[in-house]
Parts: C-alpha cells; sequence; structure tokens
C-alpha cells in the first residue's frame, strides 16, 4: 500500500515538473517588437499597350430560342423512358461527370430537399425536387422549375434545363 501511494506521489511530482508558467510577462518592454526585415530585390515591370480585343464583343450572343424542358408539354419526354419512384432517387448522383447533386427525403415545400455541390449555371440555386410520372422536377428554393430528368436505364437519368442545358444524372 506504501508503495503506491510513493509510485502515485512520484507521478504528480513528474507531470507538475514539466509545466511552466505561460502567462505574459508584463514587465517585459512591450514597444519593443520584432526587428522590421529587409527589402528583397524585386525584377523591373515592362510596360506597353495590350492588342484590342477580337471581334466585335467579348461575350458570345444570347441564344434565340431556348428547347423545351422534356415533360413540360406531353410526349416531349423521351419514349423510353423506364418508371421511377421516390425513394430509388435518395441519395448523391453525379451531375455531367463533373459535379455532385443530393437528394432526400426531407420535406421542403411541395417536393423533397436537395442540392448541388460543385455545380455551374442554374443548377446552384437547386433546392428541392419531385417526382411527377416518369420523370424528376428539379425546383429551386422558391419551387420554380428548374429542369428536369427522366429514366433512361438503371442508375441513369436524361435531362435538361429550363435555358436548354443539357443534364445527366449517373452513379
Amino acid at each position: 500500500m506504501q508503495l503506491r501511494y510513493a509510485m502515485t506521489g512520484l507521478v504528480v511530482v513528474l507531470s507538475l515538473a514539466g509545466c511552466q508558467r505561460t502567462a505574459y510577462d508584463y514587465s517585459s518592454n512591450a514597444s519593443a517588437g520584432p526587428a522590421p526585415l529587409t527589402a528583397q530585390p524585386v525584377p523591373s515591370v515592362q510596360g506597353g499597350q495590350l492588342p484590342p480585343p477580337t471581334g466585335g464583343s467579348q461575350f458570345p450572343a444570347a441564344p434565340t430560342t431556348t428547347a423545351p424542358i422534356p415533360g413540360a408539354e406531353p410526349g416531349a419526354m423521351a419514349a423510353n423512358a423506364l418508371d421511377i419512384t421516390k425513394e430509388s432517387m435518395v441519395g448523391s448522383w453525379r451531375v455531367n461527370g463533373s459535379c455532385d447533386m443530393f437528394l432526400t427525403l426531407t420535406n421542403l415545400g411541395s417536393g423533397s430537399r436537395g442540392g448541388t455541390r460543385g455545380c455551374v449555371g442554374e443548377l446552384t440555386a437547386m433546392g428541392s425536387w419531385e417526382v411527377a410520372g416518369k420523370q424528376v422536377l428539379l425546383k429551386d428554393r422558391s419551387g420554380n422549375q428548374l429542369g428536369s430528368v427522366y429514366k433512361t436505364a438503371d442508375n441513369r437519368f436524361q435531362g435538361q434545363t429550363s435555358t436548354g442545358q443539357s443534364i445527366s444524372l449517373s452513379r
């Protein structure tokens, strides 16, 4: 029993021996800061005029017509669209091979919560989704339709946004 108390005391003493005071020392000179760094040599900078931009505008012309959203009109959806269940859509999807879409069953407005990561364009505003017949409607956070996709094969969906951008979902 005595040995146990002696060992405990030795452990406490050794652990306290490694401690040091970490508080600020107010007696030191506060105005003395680190010495300033010396300047490094910089190569000379060349100046000149840039050539004028080519073409009349730096932006491409806007499209004159937009392609219809699949399913917006009867018969506009692909004839080979397969049946979809809401449960089969839940999870992570790869969009156009470049970004991710996440679909949950959590209610958000008239649909279910969904979102994207790393996407560009309209899909950055995606907030919800719902299954309507043989297509999946993608909506923004206000409930406006951004686009739709339909099932073309197991774990594969095709469609487009309301501005005609092609959408391909896969896992």
